[in-house]
């Protein structure tokens, strides 16, 4: 199954649809200037197991690193995600990095 992720910023988060257009997960955020953190990562149950989470992670890190954003990742789904992709490790704010 292909899901298809978007931007929905009046809700401040990204969403995954399926072929149909049904949300099946979505991550949310905070904004501010050139800093995007990422809060909570959800996949509706009749979802779990497809990748969904995983296309959500790579589709919002490769938005912030397109538009030149730090991120601060809260979520512990995307936390993790990202130990497993060192590629995003230049734009991720860790407790030992300053933010310009």
């Amino acid at each position: 199954m292909q899901f298809t992720v978007t931007e929905a910023p009046t809700r401040e988060r990204f969403e995954a649809r399926d072929e149909a257009g049904a949300v099946a997960g979505f991550v949310t955020y905070q904004l501010t200037g050139s800093i995007i953190v990422y809060t909570h990562t959800e996949t509706d149950p009749a979802y779990e197991g497809r990748g969904v989470g995983s296309t959500l992670a790579r589709a919002v890190m490769d938005d912030a690193q397109a538009k030149r954003r730090m991120v601060v990742p809260i979520c512990p789904f995307l936390a993790e995600w990202l130990r497993k992709h060192p590629e995003y490790e230049g734009i991720v704010v860790r407790s030992t990095r300053k933010v310009k």
